[in-house]
């Protein structure tokens, strides 16, 4: 709808109308109409009409041959009767069937009890339905139990998985209640915390190299200078070089070889 308002309404691209149902767009009121005659839903006006004799029905004419609402005959049955007392006339009941319609598997029904008496209806089910349904408890609840530690992941096979379904537990029961998932769980809750500390050790680290600056190494010059050194006066002395043309000189404790 477009206006004084200038709205523009568009149907939306996952709309489905199978599910959805046909998609009709939004409307806006528009202020001005409150104020300004004859806006709003237009109705029909009624005017009063003279000839107007009511609502017409289709005129009802005698039949001199009608009988009367039809209705089957009857015929009677030599064989009918009532049994004023059915209850005696039965038998005794060996059996109860109930027809069920459902999806569910092993759906079993016993114990039951057809009679008047809410005393023996009880003593009957502290005798049957009590004591069995204490055992089906017990059976359900080590098949449980049995189950969890099978389908539990187990470290050495797969430490990974281990470690991510215990951590997933732990955060599990944190987000209820942090006290009882450390209690439960103190060797994840320590993991955790040991984590956490070693990640911002090494965190605070590596930001003390970057920004806290190392001394820099001293770095001896290769550059050569014609200065004398007390290094090069020893060496001189120790290793002394004849001039051109002349003989080296020998020590006074070495004699010439011959």
């Amino acid at each position: 709808m477009k206006g004084d308002f200038d709205f523009d309404f568009e149907k939306l691209e996952e709309w489905d109308e199978e599910e959805d149902g046909e998609w009709i767009a939004p409307t806006v009121a528009n202020p001005k109409c409150v104020e300004a005659p004859g806006c709003g839903e237009w109705k029909r006006p009624n005017k009063p009409n003279p000839l107007f004799k009511g609502k017409w029905y289709a005129p009802l004419i005698d039949n001199p041959e009608y009988i009367g609402e039809w209705a089957p005959r009857k015929i009677a049955n030599p064989a009918f009767f009532e049994d004023l007392d059915p209850v005696k006339s039965l038998e005794k009941i060996g059996g109860i069937g109930i027809e069920l319609w459902t999806m569910t598997e092993d759906i079993l029904f016993d114990n039951v009890y057809l009679g008047h008496s809410l005393e023996d209806a009880k003593t009957l089910a502290a005798e049957t339905f009590t004591i069995k349904k204490e055992l089906e408890a017990t059976a359900e609840a080590v098949k449980s139990e049995k189950e969890d530690k099978e389908d539990q992941i187990i470290f050495k096979e797969d430490p990974v998985a281990f470690i991510r379904e215990k951590v997933f537990e732990f955060i599990d029961l944190a987000q209820l209640d942090p006290v009882f998932a450390a209690k439960s769980h103190p060797e994840t809750a320590a993991g955790l915390a040991f984590a956490v500390l070693t990640f911002f050790g090494m965190l605070g680290v590596f930001v003390s190299s970057l920004f806290g600056g190392s001394p820099k190494p001293a770095v001896k010059s290769s550059k050569k200078t014609d200065a004398p050194t007390p290094d090069d006066k020893t060496k001189t002395e120790a290793a002394p070089v004849a001039k051109a043309g002349e003989e080296k000189k020998a020590d006074g404790s070495v004699k010439k070889r011959k």
